[in-house]
């Protein structure tokens, strides 16, 4: 799939430039982030078809990140490099949602051929279905929302927090799992950030004509969404 946009995930510096020449050189679009905080940035900008994710980041847990990154990306492929020493961690990863994994020191043209087998495989995976919960619509590939007919113009931001509600629908998300999904676990901003987000979305929700009090604060826990027509 030449062309594919791709998003190294690695603390490497020299690691992670030899594989963004080495993915280059297939004729990929390869992107370097040396963080979880850079990497859900970057993501928000412009999704990648595929991400090569190390585990061992300085400022996040390599599985959260993962975890996180499905839930917002739910047809790009995630390919994990590890060492031998992680394999709990390969295992917990796969069940949050990567796709397969590479060990380190790993061989180059491995990592190429798995990246090339996860990329063939994608149109399958990209086939995500839509989330309905009452008069809501949610496209999480095409990262659009629904009202009834009428399309909800969302910052990147707020879709993600409408996805993160939505999909939980009838129960209280913390505040703190909602702003690691949706800022990352590497946020370290203003707590209030959350509560203006959510007021930023009802309005527009409301303004598209979707009843008040679907996105329900529960004090000193989080938020909910309250499914309904």
């Amino acid at each position: 799939m030449s062309g594919a946009r791709l998003l190294v995930i690695e603390d490497d510096p020299e690691i992670g430039s030899e594989l963004v020449t080495a993915l280059t050189e297939q004729g990929y679009t390869a992107s370097l982030a040396g963080t979880g905080g850079a990497a859900v940035a970057m993501v928000d900008r412009r999704p990648p078809e595929l991400i090569l994710l190390d585990l061992g980041l300085p400022d996040v847990d390599g599985v959260e990140l993962c975890s996180v990154l499905r839930r917002r990306l739910p047809g790009t492929a995630i390919v994990v490099l590890t060492a031998r020493s992680q394999e709990r961690d390969v295992v917990t990863a796969l069940d949050v949602g990567a796709d397969d994994y590479v060990t380190k020191p790993f061989r180059l043209r491995e990592l190429l051929a798995r990246t090339r087998a996860q990329l063939r495989r994608r149109p399958q995976r990209a086939e995500v279905e839509a989330l309905v919960v009452g008069a809501l619509r949610l496209e999480p590939e095409a990262r659009r929302a629904f009202v009834g007919a009428q399309e909800v113009a969302l910052r990147p931001r707020e879709f993600d927090l409408l996805l993160a509600l939505a999909s939980r629908a009838g129960r209280v998300v913390p505040r703190a799992e909602l702003m690691r999904e949706v800022w990352g676990p590497g946020w370290f901003g203003d707590r209030k950030t959350l509560d203006v987000h959510v007021s930023a979305l009802r309005r527009r929700l409301a303004a598209a004509g979707l009843k008040s009090g679907r996105i329900v604060a529960v004090r000193g826990r989080g938020y909910g969404y309250v499914a309904g027509l």
